[in-house]
């Protein structure tokens, strides 16, 4: 009989991250893939993305509204309390083996309190990374560590932090970012048909743009969002930017991305394709804003990110990285450099990716099919001792 494995995916960028991973469990002879579908997949406003998990051939088993539209910390608290209930329900009718879930946000926050409270064990990808600059994804991350009873850190830096909150070393898979299996596996969408789809010029540079709000100060979400396109603005530089995600703050982010989309250089989507968004970077001249992806993925283009602001504080980067504060004549400099500083490019054309080979997916779905089920494993222990 199969294990029966229930991947709980709440965002598009999650989805992107999940889609080899959940390739690997449906393909394995010995696992039952069971999709449950949440969060911004079911939002119009970021694209209705639920379609392009049915677009690629999965199957979706069950979906829980759990969105308010408020854009406040508030409704992001009152979003988790729903996802709970709602995640309970399907998972009481489909009675899955194991609840696999991902990152740091509340869609697999929700699903892993509603797992534990069941009994049902958790499989947790990314944990033990660490963003310090003042997002609430930091302390959600590690709550769900202590839930889950499976960890698969992706490097061994994240996994030094999972056995530093005591969980047992038995438990902690270091199988590297499910994120580069599509990177480094996947024919890209050719330059030319991104130029025609995009209505790009292909003789100028490209920007990608992805700032999301800082979930600790939504109040300062609209006023960076607007930093970032008064230095575009200036710039003038073709730009494809993406919408942000809905935590607090994201709907007026959102508010001020339309104030500027007549802009003639700025392209700008409620979503893309995981395989658009990363064919995009495969020919992208920059990355720009505070997507994690600027510093997971993009080091295997060898494409330079302008990381604005705190979000991404604390996570293990490479070479590609340029840190800078939300300060328009800073945001210029720093694309300036990106787009022509030889030595820094120089520097870029070698870099080295520290997140994986791509082979993550196979590696989980191995461990999912072969671990043990039982009470040692549902039993979580602190190995911390004080004396």
């Amino acid at each position: 009989m199969k294990r029966k494995i229930a991947v709980i995916t709440g965002t598009r960028s999650e989805y992107g991250l999940l889609y080899p991973v959940m390739q690997a469990i449906q393909n394995h002879p010995g696992l039952e893939l069971s999709v449950i579908a949440t969060g911004m997949h079911l939002s119009y406003e970021h694209g209705y993305t639920i379609n392009e998990i049915k677009k690629d051939g999965f199957k979706i088993e069950a979906s829980v509204d759990m969105l308010f539209c408020d854009d406040t910390g508030a409704a992001m608290a009152k979003s988790l309390g729903k996802g709970i209930i709602g995640i309970t329900e399907v998972l009481e009718k489909i009675k899955p083996d194991i609840v696999l879930v991902l990152g740091d946000r509340d869609e697999p926050f929700a699903g892993a309190i509603a797992a534990v409270h069941m009994n049902i064990p958790i499989a947790h990808i990314h944990g033990g990374d660490s963003t310090t600059g003042g997002c609430i994804d930091e302390s959600i991350r590690h709550a769900i560590t202590k839930f889950a009873h499976i960890h698969f850190p992706a490097t061994e830096e994240s996994a030094e932090r999972i056995k530093k909150l005591g969980e047992e070393l038995w438990r902690i898979h270091t199988v590297g970012a499910p994120g580069l299996d599509t990177v480094l596996n996947t024919e890209m969408i050719p330059r030319e048909q991104l130029i025609e789809k995009f209505s790009l010029k292909p003789d100028e540079p490209l920007l990608l743009v992805v700032q999301h709000p800082v979930t600790t100060q939504p109040e300062n979400a609209a006023k960076e969002m607007r930093i970032t396109l008064e230095a575009l603005a200036e710039l003038k530089i073709q730009t494809i930017l993406i919408y942000p995600n809905s935590d607090a703050g994201g709907h007026s982010m959102i508010e001020v991305i339309k104030k500027y989309e007549n802009l003639p250089f700025l392209h700008t989507f409620k979503s893309l394709s995981h395989i658009e968004y990363i064919s995009l970077m495969n020919i992208a001249s920059a990355l720009i804003g505070n997507s994690s992806s600027g510093i997971i993925e993009a080091p295997s283009f060898h494409l330079p990110a302008v990381n604005i602001g705190i979000r991404q504080e604390g996570r293990q980067r490479v070479c590609n990285v340029i840190d800078v504060d939300h300060d328009k004549t800073k945001i210029i400099q720093a694309i300036n450099i990106a787009l022509n500083d030889k030595i820094f490019k120089n520097k870029i054309s070698k870099c080295v990716n520290i997140y994986g080979d791509g082979k993550t997916g196979m590696r989980i779905a191995k461990v999912l099919a072969e671990l043990e089920i039982n009470q040692k494993l549902i039993q979580k222990k602190l190995l911390i001792e004080f004396s």
